[in-house]
């Protein structure tokens, strides 16, 4: 008798496991990877498919510019100001 109860809890407590825990986070975790997939579809669509070697190429080039020209580059007008106590 005993015996028959413990089996029959054990098999509501696997029971309560499966489908209250891994099946939401099977789910979840499916859900997470097709919306970072359509993300970065969507990404390589709008750049024309080419995002990786636009960025790396465009990288590099900013390097170059921002090591060469960062003093005589001017971005706009500087206003110094005081605090105020």
């Amino acid at each position: 008798m005993f015996r028959a109860l413990l089996y029959i809890f054990l098999i509501y407590l696997a029971y309560q496991f499966i489908f209250n825990f891994l099946i939401p986070v099977y789910k979840t975790t499916q859900h997470v990877r097709k919306g970072f997939r359509e993300m970065s579809e969507r990404m390589e669509n709008s750049n024309g498919g080419t995002a990786n070697h636009d960025k790396n190429q465009n990288s590099s080039s900013r390097q170059t510019q921002s090591e060469g020209n960062h003093v005589s580059e001017k971005v706009g007008e500087y206003i110094d100001f005081e605090d105020v106590k």
